[in-house]
């Protein structure tokens, strides 16, 4: 591993993996921009491999053109560059292109958000490959993508959540009545939403139960289950930045105040109608309490590195915790690097300490002898 440039040593090679196979594709594009800008120069070497849809790896010359105005956002097509793949070796983990050559890496910063990235399995092969990343394992990952089981593990923490009924593929093609009796026993109105996706891509809010046949087959499109949750309105959508591995700390919350009936793709991603207030407006007692439920839920899931843990807050005194993300947003008007910018550490200083978490991380897992030995 290549030494500290802070201590005169070269530069750490970094790699930048976006794109994937997920729904949230484009998402992670625009995320793994921002990152790569903040990535300084002096400091590292920056690598960039973009997955496409089918999951082919390419290691690309530059990322992909930003989104217009009000257009959609860019995605890897798979014709920038030439096809890639990970290698280790008793010496060094490697990037290996099509024609055998070799590029020495240090760490990988994976901004891969859902399915095929977020949820463990690329974490798994970079063990395997013994090669740093930054965020969450895989068990962490795995926990952190499934909203139905990192509620269960919230409600064994003590945490609060949200009222919700979670419905397997197969429970809504044989009990379709059973389910919508779980629904109204609910109320209405209900938000719909894939278990193991995030974006908001894929979820509906449901006003009657005559809609809620579509909202079941727009969510299991996405996932093999689906969560039924109440509509907390009237409630603030807060967020919470965590960073650290064994010592986690928690930024100042954040408010979403959505522009539209809700807080969807479009107004995350494209539009500019949502406001992001940072340092939200909250009681001092409140605060504090979101700030230690944030770091609760990091660790009931065995995070590391990064998450954004999001909360509902009613006055005076009601906090339910609605899920935590381990690769939450990255973009420029994403709410976890706002936060942390709000709480004193710059955008550029957040990404120097995701590497050095991740570095961090890999060498306590090599003296614990379950890695081999560099």
């Amino acid at each position: 591993m290549s030494g500290d440039p802070d201590r005169g040593g070269p530069k750490r090679r970094v790699v930048v993996v976006f794109g994937g196979r997920s729904a949230e594709h484009e998402v992670s594009v625009a995320s793994a921009r921002s990152v790569v800008n903040a990535l300084d120069p002096r400091r590292y070497d920056v690598l960039l491999i973009g997955i496409d849809k089918r999951g082919r790896w390419h290691q690309l010359p530059e990322l992909p053109a930003a989104p217009r105005a009000g257009g959609e956002l860019p995605g890897v097509t798979g014709e920038e560059g030439p096809g890639v793949s990970l290698a280790r070796d008793p010496v060094e983990s490697a990037i290996v292109n099509e024609q055998g050559e070799r590029t020495q890496i240090d760490v990988v910063f994976p901004i891969l958000h859902g399915p095929y990235g977020e949820d463990g399995t690329i974490q798994g092969m970079l063990d395997l490959a013994g090669i740093p990343y930054v965020g969450a394992g895989v068990l962490g990952s795995a926990l952190g993508i499934d909203k139905a089981v990192q509620k269960v593990l919230f409600v064994a923490a003590g945490l609060p959540v949200v009222p919700h009924e979670v419905v397997h593929e197969r429970e809504w093609e044989e009990d379709r009545e059973g389910v919508e009796a779980r629904a109204a026993g609910l109320g209405l109105p209900l938000f719909v939403k894939p278990a193991t996706l995030g974006s908001s891509v894929g979820i509906t809010k449901v006003g009657n139960l005559e809609d809620l046949p579509a909202a079941m087959e727009e969510a299991l499109s996405y996932a093999r289950k689906a969560l039924i949750e109440t509509s907390m309105e009237g409630a603030r959508e807060i967020e919470c930045a965590v960073l650290g591995n064994d010592d986690p700390v928690a930024s100042v919350p954040g408010e979403v105040i959505p522009g539209g009936e809700w807080y969807d793709y479009r107004a995350k991603y494209i539009e500019e109608g949502a406001k992001l207030e940072v340092p939200a407006r909250l009681p001092e007692e409140v605060t504090e309490r979101i700030q230690r439920m944030a770091v609760a839920a990091f660790r009931a899931i065995d995070a590391s590195g990064m998450a954004r843990v999001d909360f509902f807050y009613r006055q005076p005194d009601q906090v339910l915790v609605n899920e935590i993300n381990t690769i939450p947003g990255f973009t420029t008007i994403s709410m976890y690097p706002k936060m942390w910018e709000a709480s004193g550490l710059s955008y550029p200083d957040l990404v120097d300490r995701l590497v050095e978490l991740a570095i961090e991380r890999h060498e306590k897992e090599q003296k614990r002898g379950r890695t081999l030995p560099d």
